[in-house]
Order: C-alpha cells, then sequence, then structure tokens
C-alpha cells in the first residue's frame, strides 16, 4: 500500500451522483468516498445504491477508492459493512477507530479489503500504535476537526503531539498516514502552509475538502524537480565512491541518504504512472 502516491485524498459524498462522477476526471491520488459526515441520516440508504452503482460503473482509473462508512456503533454502521463488503472499492474507512477491538469487529464483517482507521478521538491517538500494528490495517487518516473538538483546543499547534503520534505509529508500522483537512479552502496560502508543514512532519498527503485545494497539495507532497535531481546525483556520486561515504554540494552523502533518494526517485516515477 504504501508503494504509490498518497498526496491528494478528497472527499466525496457517496449520495451526490454529479459529485461521483466529476471525481472520474480530478487529479487525485486517493478518492475518499463518504458515507458518513457528508450524508444525511434520511439519505443513508440511498447513498449506499448510489455510490455502489457508480463503482461499479468504474472509470475511477488509477484512483485509489476507499470508501467511508458510519460507525459500527450507529444505526447505518453495520448496513455500510455489508454494502461494502461487495462494493468495488480498494479499502474501507472506519472512523473514531479507538482500539484495535473497533478494527477485529469491522475484520469480520468485511474479511477481505484492506482497513484503514479514522484517528479522532484522544482514545484512538493513545492507542494509534496498538491500531496500527492489526494484521488488517493498512492507512490512518486524521480527523483533526473531530479531534480538535474533544480536546478542547483551538489551534493546530494544540494538535501537535497527536499528530506526531500517529505518524510515529504508522510509520513503525509500515502502512499509510494522511494529514486532516484545511477547511479554509478558499484560503491557498494557509493551506500550501500546512501541507508543507504535514509534509515535514512525514505524512504520506492530505485530505481535501475541495477540488480547488488538490494542486496545492500534490506539489506540497510530491518530490520538486530540485528533489528529484539532488537525489539522482547523490545516488550517481554514492554509487561512484569506492569508500561508501560520498559528497554533494558539500555535504556527506552515506547509505542512509541513498535509501532516500532511492524513495524519492520511486516516488517520482510512480506519480507519472499515476498522471500518465
Amino acid at each position: 500500500m504504501t508503494d504509490r502516491p498518497y498526496r491528494s485524498a478528497l472527499y466525496i459524498p457517496g449520495s451526490k451522483e454529479r459529485a461521483l462522477d466529476k471525481a472520474r476526471g480530478l487529479p487525485v491520488d486517493v478518492i475518499l468516498f463518504d458515507l458518513e459526515d457528508a450524508v444525511a441520516p434520511h439519505a443513508k440508504a440511498g447513498a449506499r445504491q448510489t455510490l455502489a452503482g457508480c463503482l461499479a460503473q468504474g472509470g475511477y482509473g488509477p484512483r485509489l477508492r476507499v470508501v467511508r462508512m458510519n460507525g459500527l456503533e450507529t444505526p447505518w454502521g453495520v448496513d455500510d459493512a455489508k454494502a461494502i463488503s461487495v462494493m468495488d472499492c480498494d479499502a474501507v474507512l472506519l472512523p473514531k477507530v479507538n482500539g484495535a477491538a473497533d478494527v477485529d469487529a469491522l475484520a469480520a464483517l468485511i474479511p477481505d479489503k484492506p482497513i484503514w482507521a479514522m484517528i479522532e478521538t484522544p482514545q484512538g491517538v493513545l492507542n494509534a500504535a496498538e491500531i496500527a500494528a492489526h494484521p488488517r490495517m493498512a492507512g490512518f487518516v486524521l480527523g483533526t476537526n473531530d479531534l480538535a473538538k474533544d480536546i478542547n483546543s483551538r489551534t493546530r499547534a494544540a494538535l501537535m503531539t497527536a499528530l506526531q503520534m500517529s505518524v510515529l505509529a504508522a510509520k513503525a508500522a509500515g502502512i499509510v498516514v494522511l494529514d486532516g483537512v484545511f477547511n479554509a479552502f478558499k484560503d491557498d496560502a494557509g493551506l500550501a502552509i500546512e501541507c508543507a508543514e504535514g509534509r515535514d512532519m512525514g505524512f504520506d498527503g492530505k485530505t481535501l475538502i475541495h477540488p480547488a485545494q488538490v494542486a496545492i497539495c500534490n506539489a506540497a507532497f510530491g518530490p520538486s524537480e530540485a528533489e528529484i535531481d539532488l537525489a539522482a546525483r547523490q545516488i550517481a556520486a554514492f554509487e561512484a565512491t569506492t569508500d561508501g561515504v560520498a559528497v554533494v554540494d558539500g555535504k556527506i552523502v552515506e547509505n542512509l541518504h541513498i535509501v532516500t533518494a532511492k524513495a524519492t526517485i520511486a516516488k517520482a516515477a510512480a506519480i507519472a504512472a499515476l498522471e500518465a
């Protein structure tokens, strides 16, 4: 699951056929088809049918198709799980995961699809390592709005410990981890700052609420031309040396730097293949 790009993950309401159709042409890496927050209670059953039909129709190309269900504790969760188990999607996203037992409960209902977890509660953050280590777990999505509500914070700075704990847990388990949404969808400068911050923290990409945010997100989480050039020069210099240490742009290059450089080149190639 970590060999492909996850720069941008756009939420699309599962009840809106027009939006589901438009998503087929958007340059996103991941589509988060939403049956939870984006769908009103009276529209839940219809949304399942609409989404299942659109997925069966196809046309989403190489984009990863992840369906966010309602929690199993809600009146809609079990029916969502049954419907998703036969949908043509790549993974299921479970909201408000507090521990591995929540993943066990969903795994019993959906035996053959990768499971992603919304990390959006204090308990979920504290149990992030346990959740990430679950054998069915393939990805984390940070629910920063719910998390901020639960801890009664007003700034992203107050979430930093939770964000870093989630990233560490995901990286230790080798799974994907995506940053939360940026609510001010018309504030391009603010989005760029938060994307850069998330990228520097180690997130693989960011969740988005509007198609206008995609280009900024893709640029932030994809390697720049300068980074690709540096990676290529580091690899060439290291391969040419005989003592296991090279110097590029006045800086020491060792094997650990080559691991990162090769990952950069591979990510650039994966992005090019996705956008071809």
